[in-house]
């Protein structure tokens, strides 16, 4: 019986998540991305951001050292971060309809984590959008279409059934990889699987 394939559930207003895309192709080259908001499964298991807890300069802090360890470059916070993620997790199932989700979220967490863009704001997240190819007009609108809000509050859902509780997670084969750190975990997981 074939292996089901590995989901990529990620937020973009995460800088960890930010991280684990940044590499997930070589590792993962096959998992399908899901982007949902973080603080709907925080809110569901009862938790908030780490950004929002006396945790914040530390995790800060260890990110700054990760970008920088892996040549990402010095990371430029936002402002309000964290804030809502609601238009560009939107906006990332328009990009999703196209085939340019991965691209798309790539271009926005850059934007905000490399030049300190906020993603709450609807320019911004059209900015991604056109960074990729896709027309502002045509995004904004998506954003704002019922049929999209309602495949969120699914996505949402579908990543709650399968137990995630925080992002990035890769779903894999009946088990959850949470973190960044734990990519190469899931890799080897998948590798060996597959000789099984």
């Amino acid at each position: 019986m074939s292996m089901p394939v590995p989901l990529f559930f990620f937020g973009a207003m995460s800088p960890y998540s930010w991280l684990a895309a940044e590499r997930i192709e070589q590792l993962v080259p096959q998992a399908r991305w899901r982007m949902v908001l973080a603080g709907v499964l925080f809110s569901a298991h009862g938790r908030t951001s780490w950004g929002l807890t006396d945790g914040r300069a530390a995790g800060m802090a260890d990110c700054e050292a990760r970008a920088a360890e892996r040549g990402l470059g010095p990371i430029r916070w936002p402002e309000a971060w964290p804030s809502s993620d609601l238009t560009v997790a939107r906006a990332g199932l328009v990009a999703e309809a196209r085939g340019s989700l991965r691209p798309f979220a790539l271009a926005a967490m850059r934007l905000a984590f490399l030049e300190g863009a906020d993603l709450s704001e609807l320019e911004t997240v059209l900015e991604a959008g056109r960074r990729v190819g896709i027309d502002a007009g045509e995004l904004a609108r998506g954003v704002a279409e019922p049929t999209i809000k309602d495949s969120l509050r699914a996505l949402n859902e579908q990543a709650l059934a399968l137990g995630v509780f925080g992002v990035p997670t890769l779903a894999a084969g009946g088990e959850l990889f949470w973190g960044d750190d734990h990519l190469e975990d899931a890799a080897q997981y998948l590798r060996d699987r597959a000789l099984a």
